[in-house]
């Protein structure tokens, strides 16, 4: 390019640049859409856990992150807080720029309650964005963890515990029989296994100056009389429930209308047990002592092999007879049938037990769980009850046959059941080293045999506390809990009511004879071994246990 086009060039381009600048409409500037206010974080009470928080304390303090600041203005309107119906007060702040919404309620919320708390998409950022989805969060407030009672020793509230459980069978036992009532909403309905279990608990009242022994002997006169003379027998054995007054059954079941040998075996379990403790030889205990025997050698034993089986059966019914159909065989809470079957005058063979009960090994499990060995039974050892009712009067301490340590079975299946409740795995509000415990209870819907298997986030107190033999030291810490910080839900008129459920805010009102009573009695078993020493020092269970195989120090 020349020179002269050089020249001619710029000038040109001068011209364009200034027509550019000086005439014509001025191009809009590009249209910018504030970005969307969207959600970052949450935390309650410092902790960042989800949408839902169970425990919190009663003046949480709720922080919702948002991606940008947030317009102050929209946030009484976009947010609420809501629980118990109603909807609850609450006050903002902000932090980090105002992009931190902080609620915190005006006034304490109610323990063991849940709320609601929403941030809408009403919410606006300073750029006048607004939310772009609705953050809701629920809390479940904790329980007030004050003592509802003033401490005492641990020696003194095991006794406390004992006396006020021990009123269900001596203030409530019912009028005519004295036998004790299934549940305090039984009515005339009297249980005779749960009667088994009072029975060993007026020995502890005895031994420990609740009632006076001769008021004692004649409540259990009583209740021999009447199981002699008026209640329903089947080939000697009893039926689960009777009618208090006249003796006849009530139906446990549509076919469950006659024997009952498990429960059968609870009651001779706590009348041999009583038997050796009313040793004197006045006429009174003499009395009472012939009186249990009768009752106890009545039961015929082998009749239930039905026919001469390898098994015993658990049900029979002179309108059904066999049709129950159900062989009892272990790993349960039967185990006292068989050595009850082997210690009678007329004893089943160990063959019964080998097969039937034991299925010739079959009931071993020797799994571990929770990194702790399991002997016999099902995953996890199923509901503590399986360690309790047949122990009341067995000792389980270094007691041994072909399949298995008892003391390790029962010591681990509880030792697992605690593990399972502290790790807690399935995140029930409550679970814990201070709140453990699953065995069959009432539960919200029902009843229900609470195990880690079967688990519905009931906690019973008999679980813990009818396993003092077994966990002390744990078994303590639930009790205190139970006590101290529970108290003014759970203790009432006959100790611990039945159950449960601290993340839905329930407690049963009811109590059951077969969960009150382990509890008395397992923990005099723990603190002298007072029902084991009377039970095992029968002469017939000594030669019953024997005759199954069973090596023991105490036979």
């Amino acid at each position: 390019m020349t020179g002269l086009s050089r020249i001619i060039y710029s000038a040109l381009l001068l011209m364009a640049v200034g027509c550019g600048k000086s005439g014509g409409d001025k191009p809009s500037p590009p249209r910018v859409t504030p970005l969307p206010l969207n959600f970052a974080a949450l935390s309650v009470d410092g902790k960042a856990d989800g949408f839902s928080y169970m425990g919190t304390g009663t003046r949480p303090v709720i922080r919702i992150s948002f991606s940008d600041a947030v317009q102050r203005s929209t946030a009484a309107g976009a947010c609420s807080f809501s629980g118990n119906g109603t909807n609850v007060p609450f006050n903002i702040s902000w932090e980090n720029g105002d992009s931190t919404l902080v609620i915190q309620p005006t006034a304490a919320l109610i323990n063991l309650t849940a709320y609601t708390i929403t941030a809408g998409t009403s919410l606006q950022s300073t750029r006048q964005s607004k939310l772009l989805s609705a953050v809701t969060l629920s809390v479940f407030t904790g329980i007030d963890t004050t003592d509802k009672f003033p401490r005492i020793t641990d020696e003194a509230l095991l006794t406390l515990v004992q006396q006020q459980t021990f009123k269900y069978f001596w203030d409530f036992g019912h009028p005519v029989s004295g036998l004790a009532r299934e549940r305090n909403t039984s009515g005339e309905t009297v249980t005779s296994g749960g009667s088994g279990f009072g029975i060993m608990a007026t020995v502890v009242a005895v031994e420990r100056g609740f009632v006076a022994r001769t008021d004692a002997v004649h409540r259990l006169q009583q209740m021999t009389g009447f199981l002699l003379t008026k209640a329903a027998r089947f080939h000697g054995a009893f039926p689960h429930w009777l009618n208090g007054s006249t003796g006849t059954v009530v139906p446990f079941s549509t076919k469950d209308d006659g024997a009952d040998l498990v429960e059968t075996s609870y009651l001779v379990q706590g009348l041999l047990t009583a038997r050796q403790y009313f040793n004197k030889a006045d006429i009174t205990e003499t009395q009472l002592r012939n009186d249990i025997n009768a009752i106890c050698n009545g039961v015929e034993w082998n009749w239930f092999r039905k026919g001469g089986e390898q098994t015993l059966y658990w049900h029979w019914s002179s309108n059904y007879q066999w049709d129950m159909n159900m062989p009892i065989k272990g790993w349960n809470e039967c185990l006292i049938t068989y050595v009850l079957a082997a210690s009678s005058p007329d004893p089943v063979p160990r063959s019964v037990y080998d097969n039937g009960w034991a299925g010739n090994g079959t009931m071993r499990n020797n799994q571990s769980y929770e990194g702790i060995p399991l002997p016999l039974g099902p995953a996890y050892g199923g509901p503590l009850f399986f360690s309790h009712y047949s122990f009341l009067g067995i000792n389980p301490r270094g007691l041994k046959d072909a399949y298995a340590d008892y003391e390790q079975q029962v010591t681990n299946h509880t030792r697992i059941n605690y593990a399972y409740c502290v790790a807690n795995r399935d995140r029930h509000y409550g679970y814990g080293a201070d709140c453990w415990g699953l065995t069959a209870s009432d539960v919200p819907s029902g009843y229900n045999a609470s195990s880690p298997t079967n688990d519905v986030g009931v906690i019973a107190p008999t679980a813990a506390l009818s396993s003092f033999p077994y966990t002390p030291e744990a078994s303590m810490q639930a009790l205190k809990f139970f006590y101290y910080k529970l108290g003014d839900k759970l203790w009432k008129a006959y100790g611990f009511t039945d159950a449960f459920s601290l993340q839905h805010n329930w407690f049963a009102d009811s109590f059951l004879a077969i969960d009150q009573g382990p509890i008395i009695v397992m923990i005099e078993n723990y603190r002298t071994g007072l029902l084991w020493n009377l039970f095992m020092s029968c002469p017939e269970v000594k030669t019953g246990m024997q005759r199954l195989g069973f090596t023991s120090p105490h036979l």
